[in-house]
């Protein structure tokens, strides 16, 4: 969606805004963070002093600049209870990454000056226009809010890339657990190819955890005979993951697993899991009903059979590909189906 759009919602959602707050959202679409983090521990100590101070709020969590970049609101944040920290990652890790440029900023600004026109703003063409000047000679900088803006809004937001907003339903849900052992656990199964990995990668990002994969769990060739592989969900070696997953995984303490290797088809080193008191498993089979209820949070993957075989074809190529549509896939059907893992689940993506 244009940016033209965005900037007309802000303009309606807060009427307080003026000329320099227009540039700092054209800037923030085009830049992302205002800067990029050269001291995390300072951004966090000043992020953790302004966190503390906010009043808990009633209002939207997050407001969109772009199609890639959003404003999380500090206050609306508070109000759900989610900890502070798992904001500040998601802030650190979209403000290590640099985006667009002056040429994208550029164009904001010139969509922004055709909305302008459309008089809309409480401030003319004319103001605008001669802001820009001052703001042009300036190096168009990141800038600070209007004290209008500053006065009525109370702004107090942390600039993070949209992408981590598919976690919120999962980071609203996880932060009401109340785990059945020392640490929660979310556990992530679903389709090949339905984004079950990104997702776990970017709640670990946030939550600050590492991730326990079921592909590490891959079958050994002495145990892929043919009664096996004819088993609902037995294409995971389960007693494998009983023994080195089952036994830890509601423990707070560090522990360590074994790692198949599927590149030399043997056991390749071991995972080491650090302290924590969440949790994420991640994979295909990692809702198979041998191992009970060990879940505190089951999330289900999906995706459309078309756009499924499209990112497999694009992620391993056709001779893969075709094994997934002539291997994989059925047997996922079939565990999904028999053991009803989507239907048992209590969250689908």
């Amino acid at each position: 969606m244009e940016f033209r759009y965005y900037l007309q919602e802000q303009i309606t959602k807060h009427p307080s805004i003026m000329p320099r707050d227009v540039a700092k959202a054209c800037y923030q679409a085009a830049m992302g963070a205002e800067h990029l983090l050269c001291d995390l521990s300072a951004a966090k100590r000043y992020f953790d002093a302004e966190f503390e101070s906010v009043e808990a709020r009633d209002c939207e969590i997050y407001e969109c600049l772009s199609d890639d970049i959003c404003r999380v609101d500090l206050g609306a944040w508070k109000a759900t209870g989610m900890p502070g920290e798992w904001l500040f990652n998601m802030f650190a890790a979209t403000a290590t990454v640099k985006r667009g440029g002056r040429e994208l900023l550029e164009k904001h600004i010139s969509d922004a000056e055709a909305v302008i026109k459309e008089g809309k703003t409480n401030f003319s063409p004319e103001e605008w226009r001669e802001f820009l000047k001052k703001y042009r000679e300036a190096g168009l900088p990141a800038i600070h809010h209007s004290d209008s803006y500053r006065e009525s809004e109370r702004p107090a937001y942390r600039i993070v890339d949209r992408g981590f907003l598919s976690c919120l339903p999962i980071l609203l849900a996880a932060n009401q657990i109340k785990p059945k052992g020392e640490a929660a656990v979310i556990a992530i199964d679903g389709r090949a190819a339905s984004g079950k990995t990104t997702l776990a990668n970017k709640l670990a990002r946030i939550m600050g955890v590492d991730v326990i994969r079921a592909d590490d769990f891959f079958l050994p060739p002495a145990l892929r005979t043919a009664e096996r592989l004819s088993e609902t969900g037995g294409n995971l070696h389960y007693e494998r993951f009983c023994d080195e997953i089952l036994t830890n995984v509601s423990k707070s303490a560090p522990f360590s697993y074994g790692v198949f290797d599927c590149s030399i088809m043997d056991m390749g080193g071991e995972r080491a899991i650090g302290e924590s008191r969440l949790r994420i498993v991640e994979g295909s089979y990692s809702h198979h009903p041998k191992f009970g209820d060990y879940a505190d949070l089951r999330v289900f993957c999906t995706v459309d059979p078309e756009e499924q075989m499209r990112r497999i074809l694009a992620r391993n190529g056709e001779r893969m590909a075709a094994r997934f549509r002539d291997e994989w896939i059925p047997m996922e059907e079939r565990y999904f189906s028999a053991l009803s893992i989507r239907e048992s689940a209590d969250m689908i993506i």
